[in-house]
This record gives C-alpha cells, sequence and structure tokens, in this order.
C-alpha cells in the first residue's frame, strides 16, 4: 500500500489514528487524556471499545465528551469533521470485561483490530497518520495470532519487506540538546541470535531507510548517521570478533558510495556523548538494549517509537503497558510520551507531505 495524503479542508484540524492499546494497561487512559489534551490542535481519533472508553473518560475527567462511530459507517460515508469539543471514537469492541491490570486472551483479537482500522483508515485517507498506544504481545499470541510486535505487523500488512525501529526524543538535560534518534539494526530477538541477524545487505537495507526516511519523514537534507559496533570496543580491531571488520566496515563504505553519509563503526560504551551526538542526526545501534538504554534514560516521557521505512507515518510511545500502575487505578499514569507520540506523527506527516 501506499498511503495519499489528501489536501485537508480550509480551517480543518488534521486527523489522526490512535490505536489505544491493551485496555488492561494504562494504554486507554493516556490515549483519552492525549487526545483531550490536543484537541484544537488535531482531531485524534480513537480506535477502541466505545463504551469502555466512555466510562474511562468520565472517570478521569466529566468534561471529556466521547461520540461514537461504527467502522462500517465510515467506510459509508468517510469521517466527519467533528469540533474540538468532543473526541471521536470507531468503535471496536471488546470481547471480554477489562479488569485493571489483568489480561484476558478473549480481548486480544479486538486489540488486533485497532491496528488493522487504522492501516485501513490510512489507505482509504481518513487519517494522515497514526500514534498507538502500548499493547500486550503475550495477549495476542495467547489468542492464537503469531504476534511479535506493532513494527513487525505494520511491515508485514503493508507489505513492506524490512522496516527499521527508531526512537526519539528531547533530552532533559542540558536544556539546548539536539533531539536523540536512535535506530536499531535489529530489534525483538535473543541476544544470542543477533550476530548472525546482522549481514553486510540488512545494513545496506537499513541505512537506506534511515537516510530516506530521516529527508522524507524529519526534512533533514544530508542526514548523518553515526553507526555503533556489536562487540565491545567495537571488536578492538578483531581481538572481540571480527564482525566491524567482516560486515559492518565494508556496509558503511558502500552506503558512503551511495551517498549516505554514514559514520563508524564506534564503541557503543563512547558513542553516547555530547561530543559525538552533537554532529548527528541519527545513531544505529546494533541491537535493542544497547541503543534503547540510553535513548530512554535521556528522554523517558518525552520520547516516541517511530517505524521508518513505512508506506505510512507511525509513531508510539516510548513506554510498555504498565499494568502494575493500571491496576492502582486511573490518574496516575503519564500521557506525555502519547502527546508527543501524536505531536511526532503530525509533524511528520507535514514533512511527507511537504515534499517537493
Amino acid at each position: 500500500m501506499r498511503a495519499t495524503l489528501q489536501a485537508r479542508r480550509p480551517g480543518a484540524r488534521p486527523a489522526v489514528a490512535v490505536t489505544t492499546g491493551e485496555p488492561a494497561g494504562i494504554g486507554p487512559e493516556i490515549s483519552l487524556r492525549a487526545a483531550w489534551a490536543l484537541r484544537h490542535e488535531v482531531n485524534a481519533v480513537l480506535l477502541g471499545d466505545a463504551a469502555f472508553l466512555a466510562m474511562t473518560a468520565q472517570q478521569i475527567d466529566p468534561e471529556i465528551r466521547v461520540s461514537a462511530l461504527s467502522l462500517q459507517a465510515v467506510r459509508n460515508s468517510g469521517l466527519p469533521h467533528f469540533g474540538p469539543e468532543r473526541l471521536c471514537v470507531i468503535d471496536l469492541p471488546l470481547s471480554a470485561h477489562v479488569q485493571p491490570g489483568h489480561l484476558d486472551k478473549e480481548n486480544g483479537r479486538a486489540v488486533l483490530a485497532t491496528l488493522d482500522a487504522a492501516i485501513e483508515g490510512i489507505g482509504a485517507g481518513w487519517f494522515e497518520a497514526v500514534a498507538t498506544a502500548p499493547l500486550q504481545k503475550s495477549t495476542i499470541n495467547d489468542a492464537g495470532i503469531a504476534f511479535s510486535g506493532h513494527t513487525e505487523y505494520f511491515a508485514g500488512r503493508t507489505g513492506t519487506p524490512r522496516v527499521v525501529m527508531m526512537l526519539a526524543g528531547q533530552p532533559h538535560a542540558p536544556q539546548d540538546a539536539p533531539p536523540l534518534r536512535v535506530a536499531l539494526a535489529t530489534t525483538h530477538l535473543p541476544l544470542k541470535d543477533v550476530a548472525a541477524a546482522i549481514t553486510q545487505d540488512s545494513l545496506a537495507q537499513i541505512l537506506d531507510i534511515i537516510h530516506a526516511d530521516l529527508r522524507a519523514k524529519f526534512g533533514i537534507a544530508a542526514p548523518r548517521i553515526l553507526v555503533a559496533g556489536l562487540n565491545p570496543h567495537a571488536g578492538e580491531n578483531g581481538y572481540l570478533g571480527r564482525e566491524e571488520i567482516e560486515v559492518i566496515e565494508p556496509a558503511l563504505a558502500a552506503a558512503r558510495a551511495r551517498g549516505i553519509d554514514a559514520r563508524g563503526p564506534y564503541p557503543a560504551d563512547t558513542l553516547f556523548q555530547p561530543r559525538y551526538l552533537r554532529d548527528a542526526d541519527c545513531v544505529l545501534a546494533m541491537y535493542h538494549d544497547q541503543g534503547l538504554p540510553v535513548l530512554k534514560y535521556a528522554t523517558f516521557g518525552r520520547g516516541v517509537n517511530i517505524t521508518l521505512g513505512l508506506p505510512l507515518v507511525r509513531s508510539s510511545v516510548d513506554h510498555g503497558t504498565a499494568l502494575d500502575l493500571a491496576a492502582r487505578g486511573l490518574g496516575l499514569a503519564d500521557s506525555s510520551s502519547m502527546e508527543e507520540a501524536i505531536r511526532s506523527a503530525l509533524r511528520m506527516a507535514d514533512a511527507v507531505r511537504n515534499q517537493p
């Protein structure tokens, strides 16, 4: 598929699909809070169980108003242009009663249906982008559907052969620090499988995707990418592993020959310093827990998860379902990452729209 961003009606707020995630977690609460907080900027259309979301909204803030639409009604007539005095919910009913903090596999398929509706809506032109609340992979797998994560699911449903997970955010300190962006060469793999998954071909594709999307979705004309090594000390000239010499360095040389500013490989334990990051638009880490702990430490609450390489704009929060927090009741969850995910989705959609 290839999403087409249609012209906005004069004065209309841009529409972003917000999938509300695992119903037993904090996803519904942060989705409602973020959509309501940003209602004058964006028509954040919630995808989830309308009755459950309306009940949750009243418990959060009696001022929040929601209006439910069926998916079929939107298919027939398109997305109505509601004003900011209420939130639009496309009703995708759950199968079982929700007990906060307690997973129920009976709701796994309904959670997945929100992702399908978002993808459909992007293709149909209802939405400019999608922002996803956290879901619980185990619930969907326990429902009998093989599922490894949002990133992989969006890739499969859009027919995208390779995507790249990137987290981005504004560091809490220093105040003038540039945005930090960390992309991953591998995502949800056991550590023992990482080295075999990193090849010259895979790195070539990943670097091409990062370069293209930093230009298209972030408006960076000449992206600079710093690449971490796989092994301690980036292999120590082969004494601590030869992946840098045999795989990473040749892939970077080939990328530079294609006009991509990709530098490295650098030792990961010293790469994330201001003196290096100030000259970088993105860091490519080799595996999940090499790059993301640094990113989340520096930006938590302001960070977003972005899927590069998709034919649509998709962002998400930088945290999980927080079942333990949800079990303690409403009012404890922080919606700032969800708000930033929605804002980031809009910025990327605008960048895509404004390409020459």
